[in-house]
């Protein structure tokens, strides 16, 4: 599994492309298909054998500039400059932090914990550092509205597809938005699939105009960027979901709407991965609202609520081998990579995801957990709630300890945990301990 792109940062793979060599310059730079004197159909001569120049670059940059917005109907306002650093330039300028020392970081720690993706033996920033590593390959910046490539070559070669993508990003920052601000990290998924789908969906739209009418440089033959480690794949998921789902969901409304409708997703974005693994579930099905009481003792001290959602869900079923790994790749939608839907994990109604802090040490793993979800009818709760136990008990070896309580004795998820089930609703409450699980929450 090559990732490509990664979060907020897509990823620009440099590859063996080519060479623009003297175009012919359009007329009209303001027109819509037309950037800085090159328009979309344009032929370019191309020469791979030795990178781009600077006006080799500036010449693909423009052409590309003027296809995008061909293919999106929207006219760019301003050129977008493009830069080229090293590798280890790069490396130096990215954070790679893995302490705990915040709240907001140890919440972080419980999160992906009780989604079962990054266990006690390392930290959730750690874990993003494996993936990250030497994978991005350039990134698209709105603080100071510039595309970044990241190369170990002082002239560059570019991927058609991603720099299209990346190009799309600085479109949207220009004239629609790069959302942001959501309450919980469910709902920045759903955003970022609107951000990443458009983009995505642009990149494919101009794929096919390249193969059926576009004079266009070569793909690269191969990518440099790296592999995830096994540990890591259901960690890649939860990142990969926006550019996997959000495509299919732009092309729906597109279908629709055309790309007006698509625009008013800026304005009205979904507000869960659901609405993105579910394109007909937007905009009416809304998340459930989910409370959890506190009912943890003085041993514990409550931090702020959050949501899990869908998307994170199946991913950590997935990671665990709790579902079969191979409806991952059965019949995606239309212009996405993976499927994302489970028997186990659609029915999703809402959940609230409660990390409880002990009260008495700062080391992450003597904290606990509540996870309340909500399920669209009984059936679906009966459901995930088999799938979760039998995650518990045949894929982390947990032994059973009484009524719903289980003991998972040793590994990174060594932990006491107790499941139970009420109508549509399953609760997993976990402590370090099976004394403790009262302390966090007193059933």
């Amino acid at each position: 599994m090559t990732l490509r792109t990664i979060a907020v940062v897509c990823c620009l793979l440099l590859a063996g492309c080519a060479a623009p060599v003297a175009p012919s310059p359009s007329p009209d730079g303001d027109r819509l298909g037309v950037e800085n004197g090159y328009a979309a159909t344009d032929d370019l001569a191309v020469d791979a054998s030795d990178g781009l120049n600077e006006s080799e670059l500036d010449a693909v940059v423009a052409r590309t500039m003027a296809r995008v917005e061909l293919v999106r109907g929207l006219e760019f306002r301003e050129t977008v400059p493009v830069e080229v650093i090293s590798r280890e330039e790069y490396l130096n300028g990215s954070s790679r932090d893995t302490t705990v020392d915040t709240p907001a970081e140890r919440a972080r720690e419980q999160r992906y914990e009780a989604a079962m993706l990054v266990g006690e033996d390392r930290t959730v920033g750690g874990a993003f550092a494996e993936i990250y590593g030497g994978s991005v390959l350039g990134y698209y910046s709105s603080a100071s509205d510039r595309i970044v490539l990241v190369s170990g070559n002082e002239t560059p070669t570019v991927d058609r597809t991603t720099l299209a993508h990346e190009l799309m990003h600085a479109l949207q920052d220009q004239r629609l938005s790069l959302l942001g601000g959501a309450d919980n990290p469910d709902e920045a998924t759903a955003q970022t699939g609107v951000v990443e789908g458009d983009a995505s969906y642009v990149e494919a739209k101009y794929e096919e105009r390249c193969d059926a009418e576009w004079d266009c440089i070569p793909l690269p033959e191969s990518s440099s960027a790296g592999g995830v480690a096994d540990r890591n794949l259901g960690l890649y998921l939860t990142v990969y979901a926006p550019y996997s789902e959000g495509p299919t969901l732009v092309h729906r409304v597109r279908q629709r709407g055309g790309w007006a409708a698509v625009n008013d997703l800026y304005v009205r974005p979904p507000e869960s991965s659901e609405q993105l693994i579910h394109p007909s579930d937007y905009p009416e099905d809304r998340p459930a609202s989910v409370t959890v009481p506190d009912r943890s003792t003085a041993a514990f001290d409550r931090a702020s609520a959050t949501r899990m959602g869908e998307a994170t869900l199946f991913a950590m079923l997935w990671q665990q081998r709790a579902i079969d790994r191979g409806t991952l790749r059965s019949e995606p939608g239309p212009y996405s990579a993976y499927n994302y839907s489970h028997p186990a994990t659609e029915g999703w109604a809402g959940d609230k995801l409660v990390p409880y802090f002990d009260a008495d040490s700062d080391d992450p793993a003597a904290d606990g957990y509540v996870l309340k979800t909500r399920w669209e009818s009984d059936r679906d709760a009966r459901q995930f709630a088999r799938a979760y136990r039998g995650l518990l008990t045949e894929s982390l070896n947990a032994t059973v300890d009484g009524e719903g309580v289980y003991r998972v004795a040793d590994g990174s998820f060594e932990d006491a945990f107790r499941v139970t089930r009420d109508g549509n609703v399953v609760r997993i409450v976990n402590a370090p301990t099976v004394d403790a699980l009262n302390e966090v929450h007193d059933p």
